[in-house]
């Protein structure tokens, strides 16, 4: 697969060999979605926590003896019952929504991804991206001069290059990831890729490393 060459400042510099077991892998729209259902559920944050008749405070001693006194038997006032008292079935911090997908499916899908951005011409690549400074309005001239105008842009670094990514923190609708933590449900939330062509050697090396046949 052969796809132009771009440079920082949209010049066509020449054309490069994509892997096909990377990036022309065939689409399977229901393993991308429970691939991408299940790292949606791995990052999700319980917050949501009611305090059970536990684990209110007070409500040790009995409010009143247990006969005689010609009302409710009661053995605390935190019962549920009672005004400032625990939570019934309320949700907990103990709930677990993690889910597990193996390691295989998911460098799968990520090749899948791959290849419809590539398919649907939503991949740049460039031979090279660096700035002198980090700052925000050197990547804004880089970016408005690349195909794709709309704030959606995914960059590949192929390394940690902080100059980039402090450049990039404050632009709306863009982010940076480094290319060996390359993974679906980022790809998925970016219509653009940017990518220099040494993060395809990482990716490469990252997720063929035990080469795995990828149409099992």
């Amino acid at each position: 697969m052969k796809i132009t060459v771009y440079s920082q400042n949209s010049e066509e510099v020449g054309t490069t060999l994509l892997p096909k077991e990377i990036f022309n892998i065939p689409v399977n729209p229901d393993l991308v979605h429970q691939v991408a259902v299940s790292q949606l559920a791995n990052r999700r944050k319980v917050i949501a926590h009611t305090k059970g008749r536990g684990e209110v405070r007070g409500g040790g001693r009995k409010p009143w003896r247990q006969k005689g006194t010609g009302r409710a038997r009661a053995g605390s006032i935190r019962s549920p019952l009672w005004r400032g008292g625990g939570v019934t079935f309320g949700p907990t911090k103990e709930r677990v929504f993690k889910k597990r997908i193996p390691k295989k499916m998911r460098r799968k899908v990520l090749f899948m991804v791959l290849s419809g951005k590539v398919k649907n011409n939503l991949l740049i690549l460039l031979d090279k991206l660096k700035i002198e400074q980090p700052k925000t309005k050197l990547m804004v001239e880089i970016l408005k001069k690349l195909p794709g105008k709309e704030r959606s842009i995914l960059i590949v670094l192929p390394d940690y290059d902080k100059k980039i990514i402090l450049a990039t923190r404050n632009l709306p609708g863009v982010d940076t990831i480094w290319a060996r933590n390359l993974n679906a449900l980022d790809l998925l939330s970016f219509k653009y890729l940017i990518m220099p062509k040494d993060s395809i050697k990482v990716i490469k090396e990252t997720f063929l490393k035990n080469r795995y046949s990828t149409t099992d």
